[in-house]
């Protein structure tokens, strides 16, 4: 060490900024800083918290042990396969087996319009790199996925929201809006979507509400991208029919085994019109050159020996339970203030706190009595839905779901009696798009 840093000196060539780089990243790293937010929930993953905020599948649920047989045997009888490079669009037998799956939502498609990705996110950020330049308009929801929202502030799009009830997007805000940024001269690239359990509001788009948003998007020209990770994981009934299935040239249809099997396999898809496609398999290519082979195949060979479809059934029972046992200490020890949506199936209610609160401020507090959530303000672009925060039920057990409401409701009701005592309760600026985490999504 030299001995102007024995005396506490820094070097002139350092400089005095935390980051020397500064002045060379390129204007889309601009916005791409860590929430606050994940610095607390560096604190909520301790095991005495009881978190409402992770969109974490159950993965205990599955079959462990058949699972890590059926791995060491594909190593075992495939390894020089499964170890090696693989296709830039997917392994072939896995893209039918993916058609197969599909066809539980109405799709019928075939293997060479799908597209298998690293997780449906890296779809959605191929999708976003294809289409957007700097400035073009994205449609979505409000509020809407953060890793959606996070992707597109990272191409620097325009994400304008749209209306949003307990039936899903409101298609007369969704012909509104464009007409007035058709008229504004803004161009709009495509809607996203995610009609079915969505991440974060927990509503799915009503049957008549699907047609009325196809026709809409048909008459204007606009894509729609329709992101269903949730679609199996319904609590009552077949599963919905989905956008692509009416519309196979206007919908890019974005799937997952995330949910349904295992995040950490990270195998997801895209099904999209030919040209899209071929523009998807070089984004592909150019990113990461080869998917996998080892996760596809592992996939693959689970689809093939295992019944998936028992499976989706085991899981969809186990997130119905955790669903009424969110729904039943909602109303049992929420102010009535409170209010929330019901989901039928997926893995979310969205809240929304009485008129004053701020569900980001509150969340400090929240965590200090050991209960956590994520507060709206992370599923809008421009940093609103502070009165709203999104409750998760698929990792806790019952009893957690409910302690953790237990918890909640008392700091609520302390932030209401401030707000009636002091006029209104603590508050603060949002600005920008809350990232989270994966763990968070």
């Amino acid at each position: 060490m030299t001995e102007e840093l024995d005396h506490g000196q820094t070097p002139a060539t350092q400089g005095s900024r935390i980051d020397a780089y500064v002045d060379r990243y390129a204007a889309r790293a601009t916005g791409m800083v860590a929430s606050e937010i994940r610095a607390l929930f560096a604190v909520a993953s301790r095991p005495e918290v009881v978190s409402l905020a992770g969109g974490m599948p159950y993965v205990t649920a599955l079959p462990l042990d058949m699972v890590g047989e059926l791995v060491s045997d594909l190593v075992t009888r495939r390894g020089p396969v499964a170890l090696q490079y693989g296709s830039g669009q997917g392994d072939p037998h896995l893209r039918e087996q993916i058609c197969d799956v599909m066809r539980l939502e109405g799709i019928h498609a075939g293997a060479n319009d799908v597209v298998v990705t690293v997780g449906s996110q890296q779809a959605l950020d191929l999708i976003t790199r294809i289409f957007i330049d700097p400035g073009d308009v994205v449609l979505a929801e409000g509020p809407s996925y953060v890793g959606a929202l996070g992707t597109f502030a990272a191409y620097q799009a325009k994400v304008v929201h749209i209306a949003m009830d307990d039936q899903g997007i409101v298609p007369e805000s969704l012909a509104q809006t464009i007409y007035a940024l058709e008229t504004a001269g803004a161009p709009i690239k495509f809607l996203y979507t995610i009609p079915t359990f969505h991440n974060p509001g927990g509503v799915t788009l009503n049957i008549a509400r699907r047609q009325q948003v196809l026709d809409i998007c048909q008459r204007a020209g606009i894509l729609i991208i329709e992101d269903n990770p949730y679609g199996l994981l319904g609590f009552d009934g077949e599963p919905m029919r989905a956008l692509r299935a009416d519309n196979p040239d206007g919908v890019v249809y974005l799937g997952s085994f995330s949910k349904t099997l295992a995040p950490g396999f990270r195998v997801g898809w895209a099904l999209a019109p030919h040209a899209i496609r071929d523009k998807l398999v070089l984004a592909m290519e150019s990113a990461v050159l080869s998917h996998s082979s080892f996760t596809q195949l592992a996939v693959g060979q689970y689809l093939t020996t295992q019944p998936w479809r028992e499976q989706i059934k085991t899981f969809r029972e186990l997130y119905r339970e955790r669903r009424d046992a969110l729904l039943d200490a909602l109303e049992s020890l929420m102010p009535p203030e409170v209010t929330w949506t019901r989901p039928a199936g997926g893995f979310f209610v969205w809240a929304t706190l009485p008129e004053g609160l701020d569900s980001k401020a509150i969340l400090p507090r929240a965590v200090a009595e050991r209960v956590a959530f994520v507060p709206g303000t992370g599923f809008f672009s421009d940093g609103s839905g502070a009165r709203h925060m999104r409750l998760s039920y698929c990792y806790p057990e019952p009893d957690r779901i409910r302690e953790g409401v237990r918890r909640l409701a008392g700091v609520i009701d302390q932030e209401i009696q401030l707000r009636d005592t002091f006029g209104t309760a603590s508050a603060r600026d949002h600005q920008g798009v809350d990232t989270p985490g994966p763990d968070l999504a």
